[in-house]
């Protein structure tokens, strides 16, 4: 008989420590089945984008443009402040990405060595043509890659135009990586470099800003045309699948409304006059 009552008494005693565990811990279920188990978003992305992300004069430390804009109105409402923070160069904020310093990055290509690092959000939030920039009285004939060889390109370091061309360019190619896509364009002016590889929009709307747009041309066909993505560095806390899913659900939605078209139209205009 006393046994029996020992064993009653541990049991009751193992069910009440296992229901406190239990409500214990519901909070934190509950936050990972939402998947939103950060209210903020730390967001970084390439200075040198415009109109898509560019450095901020006016709020120093902060990147502004029309994908934090974009962005903004992907996650509001989920709930999500978002801060897009100046980390630095491209190469930088690719660095921070892996170290899971930063919850998302603001535009990207695909390329196999990203994708260790990063969970890539589809669909692209848009396709970009990158063209070979040259000075208007030093063009050449272009027609495909091979056309390069032999000659000396400039773009930013750590640029990347998709997987096929990045290949190619580093078996066969001569490219100058620089911090500032401004100084690539100086120097193709100074004859230091043939050409500079930079995405025809960005391009466009940065020789615009220099007062330079009739000294260059972009050489048709691009060199390639690739998707542009928000990616979550994988070691980053705010990265859920939930919560991937509905940011794909509010991209896909705005995507399909052209919002991020609208934007950058305000966008530019807002860059090219800042001075």
């Amino acid at each position: 008989m006393r046994v029996v009552l020992l064993q009653n008494v541990v049991f009751r005693f193992f069910t009440c420590v296992v229901a406190l565990l239990l409500v214990m811990s519901l909070p934190i279920l509950a936050d990972t089945r939402s998947g939103f188990v950060c209210d903020t978003l730390v967001v970084s992305g390439n200075p040198e984008y415009p109109p898509l992300l560019w450095q901020s004069d006016q709020a120093p430390g902060q990147l502004i443009g029309a994908v934090p804009a974009f962005l903004r109105e992907i996650v509001a409402p989920l709930g999500i402040d978002v801060e897009v923070r100046d980390k630095g160069s491209w190469a930088r904020v690719q660095r921070l990405a892996q170290l899971g310093e930063i919850d998302l990055v603001a535009g990207a290509f695909m390329t196999s060595e990203r994708i260790g690092y990063m969970d890539y959000v589809v669909p692209p939030m848009m396709h970009l043509p990158t063209n070979v920039w040259v000075p208007k009285d030093r063009p050449f004939v272009y027609r495909h890659w091979p056309d390069l060889k032999g000659k000396q390109g400039g773009t930013l370091i750590n640029n990347s135009f998709g997987q096929r061309f990045d290949q190619y360019a580093v078996e066969n190619l001569m490219i100058d990586g620089v911090r500032s896509i401004d100084q690539s364009f100086l120097m193709a002016l100074a004859e230091r470099v043939d050409y500079v590889l930079y995405e025809k929009l960005q391009g466009r709307v940065k020789l615009g800003r220099l007062g330079l747009a009739d000294q260059f041309v972009a050489l048709d066909p691009p060199v390639s045309r690739e998707g542009l993505f928000f990616a979550f560095p994988k070691r980053s806390s705010c990265n859920s699948v939930a919560f991937r899913e509905a940011f794909m659900e509010r991209l896909t939605l705005l995507s399909e409304q052209k919002r991020l078209d609208t934007l950058i139209e305000e966008y530019t205009v807002r860059y090219v006059g800042e001075q």
